[in-house]
Formats: C-alpha cells, structure tokens, sequence
C-alpha cells in the first residue's frame, strides 16, 4: 500500500526472522521456515524444530510451493504498482512484486528503471535470491522489454540488459528465440547496437556470443551472421580500445564457429578487425583475449580464401600473428598462430620476408625449446622448414648457390 505499511499476516512470517517469508520450507515436524534460517540453525548443529523443539529424526526441507504463491496473491492484492526506492531492510519488496511493476503498462519508466535497480541488488546475490528471480523467469521479462522499449529509453535497456546478462547462465535460451523471431524486435535488435552507448553495445555483443554458441539457438545465430550492419558494428567495436572490445572478440568468436557465417565475417572486416585488437592489446596482460582472436582468424582462414589477402593487405597483419607464436607465461594461442602462418606464407614472398624481420624465427626456436605440447612443436618445425625451403629456393632463382 502507498503511504502505509502493509501488515504481515502471521501465517507469512517465519518464525525465526519474523519477516515475510522469501523462500518457504517445511520441516518433517510441518513447521515451516525461511530456508536461510532454517538452514542456518541446522548448520549450528542443531537437532530439534525451533518452534516445536521436537527432535528431527529426519532433517530434511522441501519447498513449500503452496504458501509461497498464497504470499505473492497477497502482495499483487495489496499493492497499488507504484514503487518507491527504500532500505531494503525497512521496506522488502517482493520479487512478484518486482514483476508486476515491470508488466504493467500503468508503471513509469521511472518506476521500471528503480526495479531494475533493485532486481540488480538480488542479482548478485547467489543463490537463494538469484534462484527466486529464475523462477520467476526474469530473464525472459527483462530481455521482452528490451527490445520492446528499445530506443524510446537507453537508460532503461542498458541496465534492463546488465541484469539479464546476470541471469542468462542459469536460463533459458529459446526465449530470446521467441523474441527476436519476431522481425519487429529484431529490428530493433540492430537498432539498439547502432544507437546505444558502448555499455550498451558490450551488453549485445555478449548476448550474440551466447546466442550463437548455443545449440537451440543456432538458427538465430545464422540470422545474426547475415547482418552486414550489425556485423560491422561488432567490428569496431572489436578494433578500438574501449570497455566493449573483449565482449566484441567473444561475438566475432562465436559467429565464426557457425561456417555459414564465416564468408560474411571476412566480407565485413572481421580479420581486420581481429588484427586490429591484436596489435593494441598486450598478449601476456591476464584475460587477454588474444588466444581467442588469433585462434578466430585461423577459423576464417581454414573456410575463407579471401581471409588471407585481408591479412597480407594489413601492414600490421603478419606482425600481429608473429607476436602471438611464443608467449612467455604459457603456450595459449601458440597454435593457431603458426597454423596462420603456415597458411599466408605457403604462397606469398612478402609475408615470409615480412615474418623473419619480425622475429619469427627466434619465435619459433623460443616455442621449440620450452615445455609446449608435441603437437605444437611439429607444427613449429614445419613452418621453420617452409621459411628454410622458400629462401633456399629464392636463392637459387637469384643466382646464388647453396653451400
């Protein structure tokens, strides 16, 4: 109620806390209790029902599914829909509550955004209120209104998306499958990472990660790889420093592993991209994402001819994969590098010439003489050999003869 405290049937309270209950349980005694708390009293060592002090013979709590709706009809039937930021000790709001707020059609963006601020609160805390906040599929609300609100308020998606990143490990896909099937909100999908801040377009660029890395939603994923816009979009966000790129690389990653999207990566710059990141970001820095960069490009090279002129036309290309071959903190990355290079050099002089003034055979010889696996090592030996043939075989074409 808006101006006055709602009052707490008895048969809502735990008796333990006092408070509403959160996440009802029963004993085998049919007492009922808030699961923290009563978790907590057995954790103790404690043998006997609080209330009852009758001894457990067996300890077990099963969720009490019937009160628990009982209390979210009571919350919806005493509640007039608007929210007002209190202490979450003072004024506990109920996450049936949360929702009704965010589906009415009646809330303000104002109200809806203060929800989201609290939503967020319960987010980061696993896993009893996380878990609540599944139940009541959140994620599914969250990312509707999404891309229903859309452009008509930034602020809103931005923290709406945020909190439904939080969930989205624990949820399931086939709702944004609903949703963005619907080429409405598809639309807007595209529109959002072309209009939205970079916090924004971090938060899209994860969701495309987890989209097309998913089995269910695959389908989606090949509907992403074929949007030249927002594919290019991904791109720059990929290629200049900001808080996005890593999120941009773990898009662009994802996409490539569906083949059917990897010609349209190339077409839209995506080696370039990669490339890009490679040669700003420090490959030994912790979580670099470099490995997987590197490891992106050797996808679109293995599938697409044209990724290898993308390479050879990037005066920083060549150089970006020879600084990937030896890492000094461990060998992640290490193999796909070579593998790239073995596929640009086979058949361009310039790449091979370009390689050695980088430094790659003292990569090479660093990379065979440390702890690396076997395979790798094979693959290291077999670049050196094809560098060693090629400047032979460009010294004899030159007139020079080989002692």
């Amino acid at each position: 109620m808006k101006g006055e405290e709602m009052v707490i049937p008895h048969l809502f309270r735990c008796p333990i806390s006092l408070d509403l209950f959160k996440d009802p349980v029963t004993l085998s005694t049919g007492q009922t209790y808030d699961r923290i708390f009563i978790e907590k009293w057995l954790s103790e060592g404690n043998a006997t029902c609080p209330v009852t002090m009758q001894k457990l013979d067996d300890s077990s709590i099963v969720p009490n599914h019937t009160l628990r709706h009982l209390i979210h009809e009571w919350i919806i039937d005493n509640s007039e829909g608007q929210f007002e930021a209190a202490d979450d000790e003072e004024n506990d709001v109920s996450i049936g509550e949360f929702k009704r707020i965010l589906e009415s059609n009646e809330s303000t963006l104002d109200d809806k955004i203060l929800v989201l601020d609290k939503v967020h609160s319960l987010s980061e805390k696993l896993p009893l209120e996380n878990s609540r906040l599944i139940e009541f599929d959140f994620f599914g609300l969250l990312s509707e209104l999404v891309f229903e609100i859309g452009t008509k308020s930034l602020k809103f998606v931005e923290k709406a998306l945020f909190c439904a990143l939080k969930l989205m490990p624990f949820s399931e896909m086939e709702s944004l499958n609903k949703i963005l099937e619907q080429e409405t909100k598809y639309v807007v999908f595209l529109l959002l990472f072309e209009q939205g801040n970079i916090s924004i377009k971090k938060s899209l660029c994860l969701v495309v990660e987890a989209i097309s890395s998913c089995v269910d939603t695959k389908n989606l994923g090949e509907k992403l790889g074929k949007s030249d816009k927002l594919l290019r979009g991904i791109v720059d966000v990929v290629q200049n420093k900001s808080e996005a790129n890593e999120a941009g690389v773990r898009a662009l990653s994802s996409l490539s592993r569906i083949e059917k999207n990897r010609e349209n990566l190339d077409k839209q710059g995506a080696v370039k991209g990669l490339i890009a990141y490679l040669s700003n970001v420090e490959i030994i820095e912790k979580g670099s994402l470099a490995p997987m960069a590197v490891s992106t490009i050797e996808n679109l090279l293995l599938s697409v001819g044209s990724a290898k002129i993308a390479i050879l036309d990037n005066c920083c290309g060549v150089k970006a994969i020879v600084k990937m071959v030896f890492r000094v903190s461990n060998h992640e990355g290490s193999e796909s590098a070579v593998n790239c290079l073995v596929i640009v050099c086979s058949d361009s002089k310039i790449a091979r010439e370009t390689a050695i003034v980088e430094g790659v055979l003292t990569q090479l010889l660093l990379l065979l003489q440390s702890q690396c696996s076997a395979r790798i090592k094979t693959k290291a030996r077999m670049l050196l050999k094809l560098l060693r043939t090629m400047w032979i075989n460009e010294d004899l074409n030159n007139g020079f003869g080989v002692i």
